[in-house]
């Protein structure tokens, strides 16, 4: 009997070992290869005209979550959409690093309550992240910015992160003499981060953030989430937190806020706002894209609308000819200085095409009838405009 109990003991040591491996090992880049993937497709058509035109642009993104996956961007990935070695073949200049530290599972667009289960809290345990990182959500963002920053340091110059005007101007520089550098600008995707303490926005500053979200999928310290429980808008501490943003060198992005949070934002500050991913409701009539009066509110304050490449924002064409229409569209409705690139890339979100295909993109918005000048703003020199404003 002592026998069989030793084996049983072994046996379930051995198996206690396999779940481990699976678990830390193969679990969580099983995970993301599913949740981040490109869909097969044959080379896409791109003119001489495009891609001579495409090799001039300042390319830049407002919005891409690869920090938070166990992948080392100085490596072209065999998975996900992002990596630095794809942005320089897709001649990205900019791409915000956004910081993902909450997320509820199932990521309903119509509603979420605040405690649903938190598959970030999973994703953190199952990659090895610091255990500080476990139960503080201002700790996730902090150890993501650390993850970009040490990307900077092994990237052989080939990444910059970007906190100040002058970071900003020296990578256009660099690439104006054919320097193959890319500008990583950190930002949080939801002031959930902040762990509902007002001074820990001078450690995510401190850390290198400088875009800030309010909200993702659910309602939280600042007031209500478009995907939460009662689209409120900002409470008394939403307005503390706004009002300290708009005196600070950062961008506010308003994606996921409720409509009557960004109502609030655009009424109490004078600077101009983003919404870093999504899309246009009158070209795609869905709950995750603000209406278009909203969009051109925002627009008004000179901001920028980034416009996102998966297919709940754009109705479902995920191609380059599709997200060019909804470009086109967005430009009719909000005017060319006022829309961006938001591509939502490693966002848990399916692609028609990843980060080095962007020439393709130049190519479906010269086929849609876009002007040479409208396709530079709209591929990176609106985004430009704004943090060059916006940074000291």
């Amino acid at each position: 009997m002592r026998r069989f109990f030793k084996w049983l003991a072994g046996l379930l040591a051995i198996a206690v070992i396999a779940g481990a491996v699976v678990f830390f090992g193969f679990l969580p880049s099983y995970i993301e290869a599913g949740r981040n993937s490109v869909i097969d497709h044959e080379p896409y058509d791109v003119s001489n005209q495009a891609a001579e035109l495409h090799e001039t642009l300042i390319v830049g993104d407002l919005h891409a979550d690869p920090l938070l996956w166990r992948r080392d961007l100085t490596q072209r990935g065999t998975r996900g959409q992002v990596d630095i070695p794809r942005l320089i073949e897709g001649n990205v200049a900019l791409q915000v690093f956004t910081a993902v530290t909450k997320s509820p599972a199932g990521q309903n667009y119509e509603a979420n309550s605040a405690d649903s289960f938190d598959n970030i809290t999973l994703l953190a345990v199952g990659q090895l992240w610091p255990a500080r990182t476990w139960r503080s959500l201002m700790e996730r963002a902090v150890y993501q910015a650390e993850k970009l920053h040490r990307f900077e340091a092994a990237s052989d110059g080939q990444l910059k992160v970007v906190k100040s005007r002058a970071d900003l101007e020296a990578v256009l520089k660099a690439r104006v003499v054919g320097q193959p550098v890319v500008g990583g600008i950190l930002g949080i995707e939801g002031a959930h981060a902040l762990d509902g303490d007002l001074e820990n926005l001078n450690t995510l500053f401190d850390a290198g953030h400088r875009v800030f979200g309010l909200h993702h999928f659910f309602d939280n310290e600042l007031g209500g989430s478009l995907h939460g429980v009662g689209e409120t808008g900002l409470s008394d501490f939403g307005r503390q937190v706004v009002a300290e943003l708009a005196q600070r060198p950062v961008v506010i992005d308003l994606a996921h806020s409720s409509p009557q949070v960004a109502r609030d934002v655009v009424a109490m500050t004078d600077v101009p706002l983003i919404v870093s991913h999504g899309g246009l409701h009158g070209f795609c009539p869905v709950k995750r894209n603000f209406p278009d009066d909203l969009m051109q509110e925002i627009a008004a304050t000179g901001g920028v609308i980034g416009m996102g490449y998966w297919a709940d924002v754009t109705c479902g064409d995920i191609t380059p000819t599709g997200i060019a229409k909804m470009i086109k569209a967005a430009i009719a409705t909000v005017g060319e200085d006022h829309v961006s690139l938001g591509s939502d890339y490693d966002g848990s979100v399916e692609t028609a095409f990843d980060t080095s295909e962007l020439a393709a993109l130049t190519s479906a918005l010269l086929d849609q009838g876009l002007s040479e000048t409208q396709v530079r703003k709209v591929m990176g020199e609106n985004m430009v405009r704004v943090f060059r404003q916006q940074l000291k």
